[in-house]
């Protein structure tokens, strides 16, 4: 018994250390997503962080911002999705598919 509980423990620290390394990736990764037909790009760290803010002169009407803003929340929107699924994706592989339990808060 004390054998398996040292396995498990030795488990979850690699996992805790491994939790770590997939926050500070997710720190520099980035993310890129655009709307309006590529009219405003922009691109987000993993942790959701705005690094790049793109924008054709073409999306600039000022007759019609609101078509403009409605842009930029879709793009920021999408990259925050596309983050939020890489994470998913890194977290299913680290905990080899096991649900997490509920409430257990992570740090992204």
């Amino acid at each position: 018994m004390m054998r398996n509980l040292g396995g498990m423990m030795k488990k979850v620290q690699e996992m805790q250390a491994r939790m770590t390394e997939l926050q500070a990736e997710m720190e520099t990764r980035q993310f890129t997503a655009t709307a309006g037909g590529g009219a405003v790009s922009v691109t987000l760290t993993g942790k959701g962080r705005v690094l790049y803010v793109s924008i054709t002169p073409d999306a600039c009407d000022p007759e019609d911002t609101e078509t403009l803003e409605d842009m930029i929340k879709a793009a920021v929107n999408k990259a925050r999705e596309d983050a939020d699924k890489a994470i998913a994706e890194a977290m299913a592989e680290l905990t080899g598919g096991l649900p997490l339990p509920p409430g257990l808060q992570l740090p992204f």
